[in-house]
């Protein structure tokens, strides 16, 4: 069964085509990193250009690279969000087009559930785990019991994971994207200069307000001239540490079989080494060209969802009254 994937949450522009929710036949992505660096962050109607510019070509190519026409694919499935609006609609338009167009089942796909099933991308792996999903937006230990029933067990209560990391990069001056920034910096640093505070919360949930707070604070009473790359790999070693200890309890507490990791923050290899080093229980991560958003784990995860979802013909996918519109673009879901 292959499946047509478009993903256009945030500031990535991907399309791809999945065999069986795991072969992976293509996987195109367009960053927008170059774009959003002089505004040192996400800008949306930046975003929403950049994908508007670039997607219809993205489909046509993404096909034509493999030699797979539309009449080949059995469905196309889109992110639906968490995400920025602005953003996700323009791969929702572009998805009800086509679906309507070539008469193909459209599934709608939760950004997060995507980001779960980029680990079943070249990869064996199967339901049950406990699942660890960091990203900029989202910290969240899942409790996934099959392929489509999962519960959140614990979220962060302010910043998520890699919004922190990107929150400190910019505090040390790095350019934009501050987290993959920060760990390049952390390389070259000793984790044990400085002792950061841990939030007390419950067993399930993170906080990183406080410890961001706690940088922000050691950062104006330091000389000038204080080693950055000490703070960094101080400030990753924290926030590391706390990952692995909640996604390792909650394993033991669940007596679950796997750990899973999933989301932009674990291309970060020392969290991937220290989970692989601590677990006692196997770990699996998706290969690092699906940890950031693609549109390869939206096909997959539309997949999974295809016998959960109505066929499109049962769907008014343009009807004018929003609350009779079955899939429809979210920034929270």
């Amino acid at each position: 069964m292959l499946i047509l994937g478009i993903e256009t949450s945030c500031d990535e522009t991907a399309v791809a085509i999945v065999e069986d929710g795991r072969k992976v036949i293509v996987n195109n992505v367009i960053s927008q990193i170059e774009l959003h660096k002089e505004f040192g962050g996400v800008k949306p109607s930046v975003a929403k250009l950049a994908h508007e510019e670039v997607i219809d070509d993205l489909v046509e190519n993404t096909l034509k690279t493999v030699n797979i026409s539309f009449k080949d694919l059995d469905a196309i499935s889109v992110t639906l969000g968490p995400g920025l609006v602005i953003s996700l609609l323009v791969g929702f338009k572009t998805a009800k087009n086509l679906a309507l167009l070539y008469k193909k089942k459209l599934i709608g796909v939760n950004h997060l559930f995507g980001h779960i099933c980029s680990n079943y991308l070249e990869s064996t792996l199967e339901p049950p785990f406990v699942c660890l999903l960091v990203s900029g937006g989202h910290t969240q230990i899942i409790n996934v019991k099959t392929y489509t029933e999962y519960e959140a067990l614990g979220s962060t209560l302010d910043d998520a994971c890699g919004e922190a990391f990107d929150k400190i990069g910019r505090l040390l001056g790095l350019p934009y994207p501050g987290g993959p920034n920060l760990e390049k910096l952390a390389y070259s640093g000793n984790p044990n200069v400085f002792k950061l505070p841990e939030a007390k919360v419950s067993v399930y949930d993170f906080s990183f307000s406080g410890l961001k707070t706690a940088v922000l604070r050691l950062v104006e009473k330091l000389p000038e001239d204080y080693n950055k790359a000490d703070l960094a790999a101080s400030f990753q070693e924290n926030v590391t540490n706390t990952l692995v200890k909640k996604i390792i309890f909650a394993s033991e507490k669940l007596n679950a079989p796997k750990i899973v990791i999933a989301g932009g923050v674990t291309a970060n290899q020392t969290l991937r080494k220290k989970l692989q080093e601590l677990s006692p229980v196997p770990v699996f991560m998706p290969n690092l060209k699906y940890c950031t958003d693609n549109g390869a784990m939206i096909a997959s995860a539309g997949y999974f969802l295809k016998d959960t979802i109505q066929e499109l013909e049962t769907m008014d996918v343009f009807a004018k009254d929003s609350s009779s519109v079955k899939l429809k673009a979210s920034s929270r879901l």
